[in-house]
């Protein structure tokens, strides 16, 4: 899957900036992003952010028989994988282009410039060399993928330990973590990738490209340096013609910043190293919530009990003194007692309903009596209750016709 081109008015927005000398995410042009590196649990597990580009680097090693051509010296092999989680350019399973010229560059920047003593991974003269293999994996891409890779690899190489290894006649013992302590490998220096990439055809200069700025840049110079100032490897990618001065003014820049993340690197080394000695959290342990829902056991607090009667007799007397009596009840209506004030009392509705049920109850008897009154005269009474959906007719005196 090919990643989305950018539109030329997002095209021309990005060229306009840089000739304004203004970047998306508020850099100056020589401004790197802020980097981040940490180390996992086992040794040689190294994690870098680069802004938001996030890589991650696991060494590991293993005996194997060495090149006839070198018996006494060890190898350093390095793999490169570009994951679709970190960007849906990438595709599983085929090497792109810009896999390639990025295993080459690595392999040029840590193998070629002997950063690594191999021949102190010699085991067996002939037999038996350790092999140390680099994995860089990208999680995210955003741009200046081989800076964050060279980071990665170095400070995962130095925090990485080796199992210590017995020689009795022609039998070879390798000691695991618990019996002996394992052996850090011989670094003699740490080379350091710096990136610059080229518009209008090297008029302008930006340092750390972010992936927009890769996407309208015109030519790409990477050059790899130690804190020493030694130029470990020099590539320059894009077919665009660049000046003696221009790669001079490039290397100035380039020593300042590896000169910088040197120190980064061994402030992190340092820092996991004090917390591996002390028993403190390390690795992935940093990650995890310092507060927790549950737990075993919790912090002692103490507490001073020496004047604990002295503050509760003050507080005894300054407290007032409850009433001996209880207040009597309260009559709000005749019949009627609560204690308090502010109850409603529903007596009194009760009553008036009562009063009107008897009013209704004389009324009906004094119409009773009217009809007992004309009873003797022969007339029909009728009571009709109209009110009702059926109408219930009652006859008091019924005559006979003969």
């Amino acid at each position: 899957m090919r990643d989305t081109p950018l539109s030329n008015c997002e095209r021309d927005f990005l060229l306009k900036a840089i000739q304004e000398k203004k970047r998306l995410d508020g850099r100056q042009t020589y401004d790197y992003r802020s980097i981040k590196i940490s180390f996992g649990t086992d040794y040689g597990c190294c994690f870098v952010d680069l802004g938001k580009t996030r890589i991650m680097a696991q060494v590991s090693c293993e005996l194997i028989t060495p090149k006839e051509n070198r018996p006494n010296e060890g190898l350093i092999f390095f793999n490169i994988e570009l994951s679709p989680m970190a960007s849906p350019a990438f595709e599983m399973g085929r090497q792109s282009e810009l896999l390639v010229k990025l295993n080459r560059q690595l392999e040029r920047c840590l193998r070629n410039s002997k950063c690594i003593d191999t021949e102190s991974l010699c085991v067996v003269s002939g037999e038996k060399v350790w092999q140390i293999r680099v994995d860089v994996h990208l999680l995210n891409h955003d741009g200046n993928l081989m800076d964050a890779a060279s980071i990665a690899a170095i400070a995962a190489l130095c925090h990485f330990r080796r199992p210590d290894v017995g020689i009795q006649g022609e039998e070879v013992t390798v000691y695991s973590t618990e019996e002996r302590d394992p052996i850090p490998l011989s670094i003699y220096h740490m080379p350091i990738c710096v990136s610059f990439s080229f518009f209008q055809q090297g008029t302008y200069l930006l340092v750390d490209p972010c992936e927009r700025e890769e996407r309208v840049m015109d030519g790409l110079l990477m050059i790899a340096m130690n804190k020493h100032r030694e130029i470990c490897s020099i590539q320059s990618s894009g077919g665009i013609m660049l000046l003696k001065d221009q790669v001079l003014r490039c290397s100035k820049i380039a020593s300042v910043k590896v000169s910088e993340i040197t120190e980064l690197i061994n402030k992190a080394l340092e820092n996991d190293k004090k917390a591996r000695k002390t028993g403190g959290k390390f690795g992935f342990a940093e990650s995890l919530p310092q507060e927790r829902i549950t737990a075993l056991k919790t912090d002692v607090s103490h507490v001073e009990m020496s004047d604990v009667k002295e503050k509760a007799n003050e507080i005894v007397q300054r407290a007032e003194v409850p009433p001996q009596t209880v207040p009597s009840p309260v009559l709000t209506a005749p019949g009627t007692g609560q204690v308090g004030e502010g109850l409603e009392n529903s007596w009194g509705l009760k009553e008036e309903e009562e009063e009107e049920e008897e009013d209704e109850t004389v009324e009906l008897k004094m119409e009773l009596e009217e009809g007992h009154e004309e009873k003797g005269r022969g007339d029909v009474v009728v009571i009709s209750d109209s009110d009702s959906e059926e109408e219930d007719v009652v006859i008091l005196n019924q005559v006979t016709t003969k």
